[in-house]
């Protein structure tokens, strides 16, 4: 299985927005070996989310492993946020060996097209949750780094 290679900060790259997948591209074997490869590429990396901007495609899709499952969800949107908020710590396959406390919304509602171009919604809590918002950053160009609170470890890491 191919995997990808995983940008680091600060590769400009990682702060563009991401663009629109055209929902008539999700079919094509191209697109559908391309999220293969970045499937493959999270579970190597042991990470719980993926987004393409990671792996130098700015386009609007991420990978969240499910239980063992990746799961793609393209073109997402959170439709809604609770304003009970939590916070955790977090880091980044992008931003390796920094971990830094951040403030998240404790629920969302995400919409989105699934590797078939179907649509879905989900209500995500928790964890769920926060990597949704996470990965959902990524595609805006906003890494986690940019809205920790309190650094846990590795700050001194940190590339300017």
């Amino acid at each position: 299985m191919k995997t990808l290679p995983v940008l680091t900060h600060p590769t400009p790259s990682l702060r563009e927005r991401s663009v629109e997948v055209d929902p008539k591209s999700i079919g094509t074997p191209e697109f559908q070996a391309f999220l293969e490869a970045l499937t493959e590429t999270m579970f190597v990396e042991d990470g719980i989310g993926i987004a393409s901007p990671q792996v130098g495609r700015n386009i609007r899709v991420f990978i969240v492993n499910h239980g063992g499952i990746g799961t793609a969800y393209i073109n997402p949107l959170i439709t809604k946020t609770s304003d009970a908020t939590v916070i955790g710590e977090e880091g980044c396959l992008s931003v390796p060996g920094v971990w830094g406390m951040v403030e998240r919304a404790k629920k969302v509602t995400v919409e989105a097209l699934d590797r078939h171009a179907r649509k879905v919604k989900l209500e995500c809590k928790g964890l769920e949750a926060v990597i949704f918002q996470h990965e959902l950053d990524h595609l805006d160009g906003i890494l986690f780094i940019d809205k920790v609170k309190e650094f846990t470890k590795g700050k001194d890491k940190l590339k300017v």
